[in-house]
């Protein structure tokens, strides 16, 4: 079983308009509703791709109710823990010639809720897989993603996708996967890339400190994924035009971590995990099933 961990889930309230000015009212042309959080957009492309998984994380209020009824409806499993002070995160995504994004803090998150959710990742078995996503609340503290690792019983991989110094407390614990874009990658070593060899030595450094792969979305100019096998895949971006930039790396995370759980090939799984990026990022919202099947079917 695969489990998602979203500590800061979200309502996306993603709006579009002809235009936008400040201080007076303006009107939407289009608007949606989506339930996100960087582990939520893994769990939902995952259930697109026929594999199952369960959400973990906190819910708050009558938003943290819609959240965890939509996901419901849409055949995710969930087992979130309630906090009681405060409510699930409304995020405002605009669309109007350029993103511009509007997030909400989310609940407060107490020291109980926190054994609470430690309490199911202890739960957690053998072969199971366990993937850490985003940042966290700001009422928590920055071991957060290690003291998950740490409860994780023996034989549970992780995989992690987060900011620096989450990223950099959970390395040490040999990580299945991390998933740095080529940005966060430059940034996690204090420099700038000039050439594709400068992801490839700079990815290696971070399997040197643990990491068993490390998969680098690069934008535009694809993916790379430097494996523990000793091979560095290489594969260009899906051709389309991007609508929605929100999600792509997730969905390029559950890809990825569906195709090689099905088939054990790296291969494989970074051509899946690079159609669900795509596919993801030209349309609006998470991509279909079907959306992802077309993507994919026009890669090399």
């Amino acid at each position: 079983m695969i489990y998602t961990v979203t500590l800061n889930p979200a309502l996306d309230y993603v709006i579009q308009t002809n235009g936008f000015t400040v201080g007076a009212i303006n009107r939407t042309t289009s608007e949606h509703l989506y339930f996100g959080g960087k582990g939520i957009n893994v769990s939902w492309i995952l259930k697109e791709l026929d594999t199952e998984s369960t959400a973990l994380g906190f819910t708050a209020g009558f938003t943290g109710a819609a959240l965890e009824s939509g996901l419901k409806e849409h055949g995710i499993r969930t087992d979130f823990v309630e906090a009681e002070s405060g409510m699930t995160r409304i995020n405002v995504k605009l669309h109007s010639g350029e993103e511009t994004e509007i997030n909400g803090t989310g609940p407060y998150i107490s020291e109980q809720n926190f054994e609470n959710l430690l309490s199911k990742v202890k739960q957690l078995k053998k072969g199971d897989l366990i993937i850490l996503s985003g940042s966290i609340p700001s009422c928590m503290k920055e071991d957060t993603y290690e003291r998950i690792v740490q409860a994780l019983p023996e034989g549970v991989l992780f995989a992690a996708d987060a900011e620096k110094k989450l990223l950099l407390n959970v390395i040490r614990y040999r990580p299945f996967l991390i998933k740095p874009n080529h940005i966060e990658l430059a940034d996690l070593f204090n420099t700038q890339f000039h050439s594709e060899e400068d992801i490839i030595v700079h990815a290696r450094r971070l399997q040197e400190m643990g990491a068993r792969n490390v998969l680098v979305s690069m934008a535009g100019e694809g993916a790379m994924l430097i494996a523990e096998d000793g091979n560095v895949y290489r594969r260009k971006a899906a051709k389309g035009t991007v609508v929605n930039s929100v999600g792509a790396g997730d969905s390029m995370t559950a890809g990825f971590t569906a195709g090689w759980l099905k088939t054990g090939d790296y291969a494989y799984a970074l051509k899946l995990g690079t159609a669900c990026g795509g596919a993801t990022a030209f349309h609006s919202g998470l991509a279909s099933a079907e959306e992802i099947r077309e993507v994919f079917d026009t890669l090399d």
